[in-house]
């Protein structure tokens, strides 16, 4: 490694720029005038989102293609890297979810490693290796893990639930509590969570690049609460001015069963539904505020970051029109 500084020439790549949070992302960093390079698989798409007279380059190509991933590496200072597999439509297609994960992760390394970049910025899932974790949280630690393991320097972000429009775990919130004023839900919503503002996470994401002292460590990120998902839906009805909701809990109401339930209730495919429900039955909350010495924010509290997000949403349940 042998600078770790961002110049005001380097550029920087974004795995995953199109996405929930590379969006957001893309849009924060181009008003810090930091020149970036996106690899997405349509253009287009890309283009959307990036602002005009932007230092914005953008390489079509796929994580699975070594060749065009070793062309958007080449010259690169730093990446973030935003990517991972959540499953198909369809529950029956999760299988394969964390092997093709583990595997685009350690292609990526050995060619970051070969291009010599010099740090990766990853966003993780909370959560304690040992306890029991689902099969998606098992998946994002050791993505994280692989990504640590090479010459170039890692730094690890570790979220729970992120509230913001477009999120899967946000909207499947959002159109349960909206749709329906009675719920009998499994015992899951009563794990503790600590959820955090996709505005919140952004600033960490941003603030990590540009403090080298953050390079090669693993931080945890959350909200200034520790909620259950149970209250996480009252919360949200208050912050809508919605009446509260009934919640019935229902121990023997197994995950597989709440992913169909969700599906049928929600836009959110059950074979999507199915990882973040199974992320549910463990407690993810911060285990240490390290980050706060490195990137101090003043952090967004639930039912703020449920109105933000609302804000921003322009179709779906509770929004006029629809």
């Amino acid at each position: 490694m042998n600078n770790l500084s961002l110049s005001d020439t380097d550029r920087v790549l974004i795995l995953g720029a199109t996405g929930f949070i590379g969006r957001r992302l893309v849009k924060a960093l181009v008003e810090k005038n930091i020149r970036l390079r996106l690899l997405v698989r349509t253009p287009a798409k890309a283009s959307a989102i990036v602002p005009k007279s932007s230092d914005v380059e953008i390489v079509q190509g796929d994580l699975q293609d070594t060749g065009r991933l070793r062309k958007a590496l080449a010259g690169i200072h730093s990446v973030f890297y935003l990517v991972h597999s959540m499953g198909g439509s369809s529950i029956l297609k999760n299988t394969e979810f964390a092997k093709k994960d583990k595997r685009i992760a350690r292609s990526f390394i050995q060619a970051a490693d070969e291009e010599k970049v010099q740090r990766v910025i990853y966003l993780g899932g909370l959560g304690e290796k040992g306890q029991g974790l689902s099969e998606h949280l098992v998946s994002r630690a050791e993505v994280a893990d692989i990504l640590s393991s090479g010459k170039t320097a890692a730094t690890i972000l570790r979220a729970a639930v992120i509230i913001g429009a477009g999120g899967a775990s946000y909207e499947m919130l959002r159109y349960l509590v909206e749709r329906l004023p009675v719920m009998t839900c499994p015992k899951w919503i009563n794990t503790r969570i600590q959820p955090i503002a996709v505005h919140d996470v952004i600033q960490y994401l941003t603030g990590c690049l540009t403090n080298v002292d953050t390079a090669g460590k693993t931080f945890d990120i959350g909200g200034p609460e520790v909620l259950t998902y149970k209250i996480m839906m009252q919360q949200y009805a208050t912050a809508r001015g919605l009446v509260k909701r009934i919640i019935i809990d229902l121990p023997f109401i197994t995950p597989s069963l709440s992913a169909y339930w969700v599906d049928l209730v929600t836009p959110i495919p059950s074979g999507v539904a199915h990882p973040l429900i199974e992320g549910l039955k463990n407690e993810v909350i911060c285990l240490d505020s390290s980050i706060d010495n490195y990137i101090p924010i003043k952090k967004t509290t639930f039912q703020e970051a449920v109105k933000q997000a609302f804000s921003e949403e322009t179709t779906g349940p509770g929004v006029t029109g629809f």
